[in-house]
């Protein structure tokens, strides 16, 4: 039995004319022929004979009597071509930009900045104001054709999103506020203040954990390690936090959202007289997106194989400013650190 190949995708054959398929035109042109004649004996379209046939067309003299006329010569035809694509945007980009592919390389592969972080920074920055800066689709262009010594696997994984509806469960935990009983305003981020919570684990062998809290106007990162995912863990390091900005606690959280994990059973009393603590529905983990986010961040870094009792203090401190310094577009290509400062400014 033989195999058979249903291929329905075309191949692709352009490719440019040849000086040797111009002298064919230049010759069928002197028997007269036609364009379509022209086409089909090199078994080219029409319309690109047509426009061969006009970008070769040059002005001559007679010498017997001086008179011009006008005529296709292959030679000419070849040398336009030649100028045209020595002059074209595609080579210019590359040959001008190479300050900015050489920055873009360097933040790409070595601080993991996405090719849109890298073009927003950079219009952004006083240092490159009167320097090529190519855009986002131009950079991922050249990634995808390999110009440039980038690869796909280098950047990171794009955002997935994932149709939300809710799920009904029948035996809920409470552990205080529910998510609806939040202000209205909290989901605008427009109010400084409102965090929301949560913990990274690693090998689940009672392994130590993460507290992590993001702001959510400013995307600001704290990244607090933890003995274990318990109440008592979680309210450590938050009674840690308290007593680190006695002053400024308040000021600085508003709320906080968190989920229906059981370390968090305790926060409500913990944190009561201080601030509101909200918790979310069962199953719905875009509710607290900002902190999802950013756990899927530090996941760069910290693999779910790998033991959270493994990562030093001095590794956690480095992640946690990658998250605080790198530029985001939705802060118009500010860094949370540079917004936190202003907010914390604003309330001083």
């Amino acid at each position: 039995m033989t195999a058979t190949h249903h291929d329905t995708t075309p191949k692709n054959s352009f490719k440019h004319l040849s000086l040797s398929e111009r002298g064919v035109i230049y010759a069928l042109l002197h028997e007269k022929k036609s364009v379509r004649y022209i086409a089909a004996r090199l078994k080219r379209s029409p319309s690109t004979i047509s426009r061969e046939i006009k970008r070769g067309t040059a002005v001559q003299i007679r010498s017997r009597d001086l008179s011009a006329f006008s005529a296709y010569f292959p030679e000419t035809g070849q040398a336009v071509y030649n100028h045209r694509r020595a002059n074209n945007g595609f080579h210019k980009k590359l040959a001008y930009a190479e300050e900015f592919l050489a920055y873009a390389k360097e933040m790409i592969l070595l601080h993991h900045w996405s090719p849109d972080t890298v073009v927003g920074f950079c219009k952004n920055s006083p240092e490159w104001k009167n320097k090529i800066i190519l855009c986002t689709k131009t950079l991922y262009n050249y990634i995808d054709q390999q110009l440039i010594p980038i690869k796909n696997i280098d950047l990171a994984l794009k955002v997935r999103l994932k149709k939300h509806s809710k799920r009904s469960r029948a035996h809920k935990r409470i552990f205080g506020n529910s998510i609806d009983e939040r202000d209205s305003s909290v989901a605008l981020r427009k109010d400084f203040g409102h965090w929301e919570i949560d913990t990274v684990i690693g090998k689940r062998s009672n392994d130590s954990a993460l507290m992590t809290l993001t702001e959510r106007k400013t995307r600001m990162e704290l990244i607090v390690p933890i003995a274990s995912k318990t109440t008592e863990a979680v309210n450590n390091a938050i009674e840690h936090l308290m007593k680190l900005h006695p002053h400024d606690f308040k000021k600085w959280f508003k709320s906080i959202t968190a989920d229906n994990g059981s370390e968090f059973a305790g926060l409500s009393k913990l944190l009561d007289n201080v601030c509101p603590v909200f918790f979310a529905h069962p199953y719905s983990a875009w509710e607290r997106g900002t902190n999802e986010r950013h756990n899927g961040l530090i996941r760069r870094f910290i693999p779910k194989s790998k033991r959270m009792s493994d990562i030093s203090a001095k590794t956690l401190k480095r992640i946690q400013n990658w998250c605080n310094n790198l530029p985001r577009k939705i802060l118009k290509y500010k860094t949370p650190y540079q917004v936190f400062q202003q907010e914390i400014a604003a309330i001083q």
